[in-house]
C-alpha cells in the first residue's frame, strides 16, 4: 500500500533520453571529420543504430563476430544483458541505400583504413590519431553519440548511448515495421519493453484525429 502511494504520488513514467531518429543520423553523420577517428565514429554510429545495440555490445564486438556477404552483413552477437549464459544471437544487416549511413560500406572502410585483422571491432584514437590495441569502453559510446549530436546542433543532455538503440525501433515503427521485424533486430525479450519505442514511433501513424476532419 505505501509504495502504490508512492507511486500514484510520483508517477510511473520513466524519463529516457532522446531516441536518435534516421533524420538525426544522417545530420549527426554529416559532421564527421575525415580522419581516421572520424571513419570509426561513423561506423560505430551506423551499425549500432542498424542492429540496435546496447553500448556494451557494440564495443564487445571482435573482428570475427562479422560476415560480409551478398546480402549484407551478418553480426553475431557473443552475449548481451539479456543473454548471461552467452547462447549468442545472430543480427543480419541489408545494405543501405545512402552512402553516408550504410553501415557495410562504413565498416568495410574502417576495417581496410584501420587495418584491424584481428581482436577488438572498436579500438580508442587519440589525438595524434594513432589506435590502440585494447577495446573500446562503452562509456565512450555514450560521449560519441553526444559529441555528434551537439555538432548537428541538437541538445547533447537530451541524448545517450542508448538513443541508438531506440532510435532505431522509434524510426523503424514510424516507417512501419512489424513488431516481430523489430524485436528480431533489437533481441528484445518482452514486447512490453519493446512497445514503448512502437508507441512513440506509431503515434501519428493511423492516428484517429487525423481522420475526423479537425
Amino acid at each position: 500500500m505505501v509504495l502504490a502511494g508512492i507511486r500514484r504520488a510520483k508517477g510511473t513514467a520513466q524519463e529516457a533520453k532522446t531516441p536518435v531518429l534516421i533524420e538525426d543520423l544522417r545530420k549527426m553523420v554529416a559532421h564527421l571529420p575525415e580522419t581516421l577517428l572520424g571513419i570509426r565514429d561513423r561506423a560505430l554510429l551506423v551499425l549500432g543504430f542498424s542492429c540496435a545495440f546496447r553500448r556494451s555490445e557494440v564495443v564487445s564486438l571482435d573482428l570475427p563476430d562479422l560476415a560480409f556477404t551478398r546480402d549484407g552483413l551478418t553480426v553475431s552477437l557473443r552475449r548481451s544483458k539479456t543473454d548471461q549464459e552467452g547462447a549468442g544471437r545472430k543480427i543480419g544487416v541489408p545494405y543501405g541505400s545512402n552512402l553516408p549511413t550504410c553501415p557495410i560500406r562504413s565498416l568495410q572502410d574502417w576495417i581496410e583504413k584501420s587495418k584491424i585483422s584481428e581482436g577488438p571491432l572498436f579500438r580508442p584514437i587519440n589525438r595524434h590519431g594513432k589506435m590502440a590495441s585494447f577495446r573500446l569502453s562503452d562509456g565512450a559510446v555514450a560521449e560519441i553519440v553526444k559529441r555528434y549530436a551537439a555538432a548537428a546542433g541538437m541538445d547533447a543532455t537530451d541524448f545517450a548511448g542508448h538513443s541508438l538503440r531506440s532510435g532505431f525501433a522509434t524510426s523503424a515503427a514510424m516507417k512501419g515495421a512489424s513488431e516481430r521485424s523489430i524485436q528480431n533486430q533489437t533481441g528484445h525479450r518482452s514486447l512490453e519493453m519493446l512497445r514503448r519505442y512502437i508507441r512513440d514511433g506509431s503515434l501519428f501513424r493511423e492516428n484517429a484525429a487525423a481522420v475526423v476532419g479537425l
